[in-house]
Formats: C-alpha cells, sequence, structure tokens
C-alpha cells in the first residue's frame, strides 16, 4: 500500500532495503565510533535526515515509543512514522524505548534496572557532521585498542555526561549519532575521552 501524498515515503523494496540497513545499524553497533553509511537509505521525513529515518524503519514498531524533541515534531513526521512504523508517539520521554534528538541530553530518559538493563532507551541525536570535530579516543567492546571519532556539533561537558551515564552499566542509554545517510553508535559501555580542551 502506497502512503498518502501528504506523507513521505518509506523504503522503496521495504524486504530488501530494510535488510540492508538492518545489517548496516548492526555493524555500528558491532563497531562503536565507526562511520557506517547507510544502503538504500530513504528519503528525509520532514525535520529528521536521511540515517534518523532509516533507523526508524529498520528498528521502530508498534512496541517501541517514539519521542521526538520539539524541534522535530511535526504533524508530517508523526504521521510519518505512524503511517510506516506504527510506532506511538509519547510526550513523556521517560517512557520512550526511542528518541530523536538534536542535542545528546541525555537526562529523563530510560536507563534501565538492574534485573532488566534492557529495558533503556536508544537516542538518536542528530549532529552537523560524523567527522571534523573535536576528537573522542573510544575504548571497549567491539573496539580493537582504541577508536577515534570526530563528531561534529557536540556540546561542551559531553564527555563527563557520557562518563556518568557509563556509571551506571549494565544500565544506562545507548546513544546513535545520525548526519545525512550515515550514522555512528556509541553503546553505553564504551569510555570515552576528549582531548584536552575538547568535548
Amino acid at each position: 500500500m502506497s502512503p498518502p501524498a501528504t506523507i513521505a515515503p518509506g523504503l522503496a523494496d521495504p524486504a530488501h532495503d530494510g535488510q540492508l540497513l538492518f545489517r548496516a545499524v548492526l555493524d555500528a553497533f558491532a563497531h562503536p565510533g565507526r562511520v557506517v553509511s547507510l544502503p538504500a537509505a530513504p528519503e528525509p521525513a520532514g525535520a529528521l535526515n536521511a540515517a534518523s529515518t532509516a533507523f526508524l524503519l529498520t528498528l521502530a514498531d508498534r512496541d517501541t515509543p517514539l519521542w521526538l524533541a520539539p524541534e522535530l515534531d511535526s504533524g508530517g513526521v508523526r504521521e510519518f512514522v505512524r503511517f510506516h512504523a506504527g510506532a506511538p508517539i509519547v510526550e513523556d520521554k521517560g517512557t520512550a524505548a526511542f528518541a530523536v534528538l538534536t542535542s545528546p541530553a541525555l537526562d529523563g530518559f530510560a536507563v534501565g534496572s538492574d534485573p532488566y538493563p534492557d529495558r533503556s532507551a536508544t537516542l538518536v541525536v542528530q549532529v552537523d557532521a560524523l567527522r571534523g570535530g573535536p576528537t573522542l579516543a573510544l575504548s571497549g567492546p567491539g573496539i580493537d585498542g582504541q577508536a577515534m571519532a570526530t563528531i561534529a556539533g557536540l556540546p561542551g561537558g559531553f564527555a563527563a555526561d557520557w562518563a556518568a551515564n557509563r556509571a551506571l552499566f549494565p544500565c544506562g542509554v545507548d546513544l546513535v549519532f545520525t548526519a545525512g545517510s550515515e550514522l555512528l553508535a556509541l553503546p553505553r559501555g564504551i569510555a570515552l575521552q576528549a582531548e584536552k580542551g575538547e568535548a
């Protein structure tokens, strides 16, 4: 079934493209800090970029409440998500399984509990670019030694905020940074260190 003319199109070939995108997202989580270009990325939906749109089309469904930052929340985006993914849009960020933001503000989202650490939120953060920003040294599961990330547009103090989130492990939120049709995953177990004077 085609979407109404007022709703942005989803994936050209949902079954095939969905599999490609799912593998790409898994690759990003398996290799934290790696910039992954998404194959068959869809057209952006409203204020969402292509990678955020692809993430929601791949992973969001009726069982994953979604919270949208006010600057991204529009009737067009809501209609797109409901039509293509069926995910309920929630007003309380603490009940969200996924959230899409334009700044990595970690407070207020579900971090899980010791018996159920999986009941935490994944935050999709749209940034200016995934290259060209302050250098962050990443270490932890999925990284051989260290990996370097240079995400542009991160606020000052992000490294300290992330350290506080990581201290909650195995609880805590996971982050996915998106720009254009690329994404980079930062799972909660990853440690990062900013170069002196940065992030």
